[in-house]
Formats: C-alpha cells, structure tokens, sequence
C-alpha cells in the first residue's frame, strides 16, 4: 500500500497527541487536527487516507464535519470517536459511509483494525478512481466516428454491419474499428465491452 496517512480531528489535545502517537507506533503517517478547518484542504487524495473524527466538537459536530466532505464529493473513510453515543447518532454516522462508530475509552488493536480496514478500502477506490480516469482519458481521444464505431461494435455489430449502419465503406469500417482497439488499449473485444461498461457507453445493437 502506497504511503497512508490519518488525519485525526479531537479538540482534546493529550488524546490528539495519544492518538497520533498511537498511529506512528504502528507506521502510520498522522496528522493531528485541534478542529475541523483545515481538515478539507489537508486531505490530498493521491495515497490512501481515513479520518478519526470525533463525534462532539466546540466549534461543529463530527457529523456536520462528514456531511460537509460528502457534499463536497470528498469520499475519505471515516472513523467516529465518541465518549458517548446514541444509536441515533451512529445510524446517522454510518448512513453518511461511516467506516466504524467506536465509544470511548477504546482498545487501541480494535482501532488499529479499523485503521487499516479503512485505508485498505480506501487504497482500492483511489485505484478505481485512477483506472476510471484513465479510461475517460483514452475515450476522449476518439473521434466522433471513432465512438460512432466503438458502439456498433460493443452492440456485437460486425464490420459489415457497422458500415451499413454508419454509411461507410466496410474498409473504412474496419479501419476505424482498429484504431479504436489501439486507442483503448483494449486486448480483445470482450476487453472493449468490459471499458465501455465501466465508462458507461451505450452500445449501437443491430436494428
């Protein structure tokens, strides 16, 4: 796993400092947050991250802290730290994608645990998220012909068919479907459904 970092947002500083302490001890990158201002503006988003949030701060609840990152678009995992908890509130907290909801005093290993299950899946969606962004690269250098061609042939449509469909010659058509190959890298035309699909291309079916 790339280099991971928590963030850790208490306004208690002797647990902040436990906590970042905590987290060091187990290799882990800590940032420690006396409120939640800077919190946006540190999350960097290109190695994996989580938040320790706790529940009850002085300036703003932990979750109007998570409401306002999701309206942001901002998707890090989340771990809420409370001294106590209602089940209101931990419905509330999962709901809004809440990895863990945990009371305090805690077991430092089950907070561990939670650290990594958090950075863990948060590892995988910046890889998705990568991926997708790479595809959508790729797409954008097809022309319209090009994407006119790569959904009759996502549609299973056969050169024939696509110059049939397209008004073109069957050279042409073949000659378009090739570049769409190379310029999706794509290895096979099960390999070009599968890029489709992720992007969300509708296919061209035969009429």
């Amino acid at each position: 796993m790339p280099e991971a970092t928590v963030h850790i947002v208490d306004d208690d500083p002797v647990l902040r400092d436990a906590l970042v302490s905590l987290c060091l001890s187990d290799g882990l990158a800590a940032i420690g947050h006396g409120d939640p201002g800077g919190l946006a503006q540190s999350l960097r988003r290109r190695s994996p991250e989580c938040v320790l949030l706790d529940v009850r701060l002085a300036e703003q609840s932990g979750l109007a802290v998570q409401e306002s990152l999701r309206a942001d678009g901002n998707t890090v995992p989340i771990i809420f730290l409370t001294g106590y908890g209602t089940i209101p509130m931990s419905v509330r907290a999962m709901r809004g994608g809440a990895v863990e909801f945990l009371t305090k005093p805690f077991i430092a290993e089950v907070l561990l645990a939670a650290i990594r299950k958090a950075l863990a899946a948060d590892a995988v969606a910046l890889a998705d998220r990568r991926a997708r962004d790479d595809l959508s690269a790729r797409l954008a250098t097809l022309t319209p012909r090009e994407r006119d061609v790569m959904r009759c042939a996502i549609g299973g449509l056969m050169n024939k068919q696509i110059a049939a469909e397209l008004g073109i010659t069957e050279i042409t058509a073949k000659v378009h479907k090739r570049r769409v190959m190379e310029k999706m890298q794509a290895r096979s035309l099960a390999d070009l459904v599968r890029m489709a699909d992720q992007l969300g291309v509708a296919a061209t079916r035969q009429r």
